[in-house]
């Protein structure tokens, strides 16, 4: 929603394909990063970048590289959606070698009789990180060594227990993200794990007025990269009713 609006203001979206054609100009990269490749491509085509970079995901892809550089015989290993532009971004670090794994389920693909040093994607679920932690420990070999670092953003972790109590408070929860989300996805099953009444929207149009039968008090809120006009926006829809 946030890019259709700074579309209409003369925002150019490109892909990797259409960065290769261009020459001479400015181009944004986005807050969840870019690989290595993106940047040689740039000073090759003679690309001004703006790097628009998160810094917590720039620090994360640094630490990263240095890793990599020092031990690249070892699993290094990301927590993360495949496929996520962040998680493109941080496995360019390693030359595509990192291991990327979605879920606890899949902790068991890993080789423990060789070193393991395990990062997470800097929005994905504090407890789950904990969990593929805790088999880890269980599981590597005496002859490898294991390490984890908490990368996972405070500006997302840090929201969890205020975010519960906030829907716990209200009658209806309205969680305004965009679907893909990820750091969305995290924090709004944190609302439906404490008010079952909750429904994850993307815009004001979404709202069904059946939900507010009965109900006293809503509550708006939204992911950390969700526009507050977005969220304003909701909350205009419903006291217009």
């Amino acid at each position: 929603m946030e890019v259709e609006r700074l579309t209409e203001q003369g925002l150019v979206t490109i892909g990797h394909e259409e960065m290769a054609d261009l020459r001479d100009t400015k181009v944004l990269l986005r807050a969840h990063g870019e690989p290595p490749q993106t940047y040689e491509l740039a000073e090759a085509n003679n690309i001004d970048i703006i790097d628009a970079t998160c810094p917590v995901v720039l620090a994360l892809q640094r630490r990263i590289k240095k890793q990599f550089d020092a031990n690249p015989d070892a699993q290094i290993v990301i927590f993360g959606k495949k496929g996520h532009a962040e998680v493109l971004g941080l496995v360019g670090q390693t030359n595509q070698k990192a291991i990327v794994i979605e879920k606890f389920d899949e902790v068991d693909k890993l080789d423990f009789t060789r070193d393991i040093y395990l990062y997470s994607q800097t929005t994905k679920s504090l407890d789950e990180f904990h969990r593929i932690i805790d088999y880890c420990q269980q599981h590597i070999s005496p002859q490898a060594s294991f390490k984890s670092f908490d990368t996972i953003c405070r500006q997302v972790a840090n929201r969890i227990d205020n975010i519960r109590a906030f829907a716990s408070q209200h009658d209806l929860v309205l969680f305004v993200s965009g679907k893909k989300s990820s750091n969305g996805k995290v924090l709004y099953n944190q609302c439906l794990s404490v008010n079952a009444n909750c429904h994850h929207i993307e815009r004001a149009s979404e709202i069904d007025m059946a939900w507010l039968d009965g109900v006293e008090t809503v509550g708006i809120c939204g992911a950390t990269s969700t526009p507050k006009w977005l969220m304003e926006e909701c909350r205009q829809k419903i006291e217009s009713i």
